[in-house]
């Protein structure tokens, strides 16, 4: 195995050269948006779960119920051990919430682009992505095996010089976009897009990943669109605090998913107290309306202090180009108290490494004014300078 180690070797220290290297941090969440690292206590704004939900009591003890009745794991597939009730009462949730006919829980997010778009397109199909969609959409487009055309990010008219391209040329068509994009925190123009589709006869799939639970009520991007959207896509891990994904759409589109999407048929499905923890948490954004808006508010909130333009969702991103400025922006923020991911290629493309900000309705006015101050003390939002001293 001496080669193997080699490579191994080789290709880390290639990533320690360009500062890329990922290492993982202990971090030990202590409710809200607190956190202890190194021993430091620390508030968090790199956290996905939107609400605060992943430790709400009613979510806990719905999860802790269903642990105690039903055990840890699932067993198999859902085809294989049977459809345990608790996913019939999620998907008829979250179907309800989007305003669809149907929803399929998938794993994960991430198995949720792997087995949809290869499900609907194959070979002779066309499968058009804005370019700066998540790596699992490309995953699953790739899987797909039909041509793929990238459009420029958010530009309606390159993805309808493309369609005026290659659409005859081929079968069915996918239009596939993030509601929300995780890294910059802008919104797709999903009413263009949905027009596109109709005009073209082809289906427009929108990964609502980071708008579920937070945006349009909780509905997410396409409901404050106000645009037909056949496929929408989310996931239980960022505002519902669970885990998991799924497809929510028409019932015989969902019917074929369960047929059809090879993450959904070969995975293990959840288990048990996942499911009852997501069910809880959809209950409270129902019924919630003030949490669900928090996070966006506290967003704007923040960018107001810290001088930065207003923002399009509860994700902020502070450019700084360099992997090397983004890590020690990161570094000089932890020690001030505040727990910020440093985003560097490939996750971004190459000279926009990034702290990327995420807002909680956990977070309290005082943490967000506090870490305002804390950025314009370090002068971040004007970018750091060549001549700049190391930042302390």
């Amino acid at each position: 195995m001496d080669s193997l180690d080699r490579f191994a070797r080789d290709k880390l220290a290639a990533l320690d050269a360009g500062r890329l290297r990922r290492t993982l941090e202990e971090t030990d969440p202590r409710g809200g948006a607190r956190v202890v690292r190194r021993g430091r206590a620390l508030v968090s704004f790199c956290s996905n779960d939107y609400l605060g939900l992943a430790g709400d009591a009613r979510v806990v003890a719905a999860a802790a119920r269903a642990l105690g009745r039903y055990g840890l794991g699932s067993g198999a597939s859902r085809l294989i051990t049977g459809n345990h009730p608790l996913f019939a009462a999620l998907e008829r949730r979250l179907a309800r919430l989007k305003g669809t006919e149907d929803a399929c829980v998938f794993g994960s997010g991430y198995l949720a682009n792997l087995g949809i778009a290869p499900a609907l397109a194959g070979r002779g199909d066309l499968v058009l992505l804005d370019a700066l969609s998540h790596a699992s959409m490309h995953g699953g487009a790739r899987l797909a095996r039909a041509r793929i055309e990238t459009f420029a990010h958010n530009d309606p008219a390159d993805c309808r010089r493309i369609l005026a391209r290659r659409r005859a040329g081929h079968g069915r068509c996918l239009i596939l976009t993030e509601g929300v994009f995780s890294m910059d925190g802008d919104r797709a123009p999903i009413a263009e897009l949905a027009a596109l589709a109709a005009a073209f006869d082809a289906w427009l799939l929108v990964d609502d990943a980071h708008g579920f639970g937070v945006l349009g009520g909780g509905a997410g991007c396409a409901a404050e669109a106000g645009s037909p959207v056949p496929l929408h896509i989310g996931t239980l891990s960022k505002a519902v605090g669970a885990h998991g994904g799924f497809l929510a759409a028409s019932a015989p589109v969902c019917a074929l998913m369960r047929n059809r999407a090879r993450s959904f048929v070969y995975a293990t499905a959840l288990p048990p107290a996942v499911v009852a923890g997501a069910i809880a948490a959809l209950e409270a954004i129902a019924a919630e309306p003030d949490r669900v808006a928090a996070p966006f508010r506290n967003a704007r909130l923040f960018a107001a202090a810290a001088g930065l333009p207003p923002p399009e969702s509860q994700i902020v991103p502070i450019l700084l180009g360099s992997a090397e400025a983004a890590l020690d922006a990161a570094a000089a923020l932890e020690r001030r108290g505040y727990l910020i991911a440093p985003i560097r290629p490939p996750t971004v493309p190459e000279g926009t490494a990034r702290l990327r900000l995420t807002f909680s309705a956990a977070h309290s006015r005082a943490e967000i004014e506090g870490l305002a101050a804390a950025v314009a003390e370090l002068e971040l939002v004007s970018g750091r300078t060549a001549d700049r001293p190391p930042l302390q």
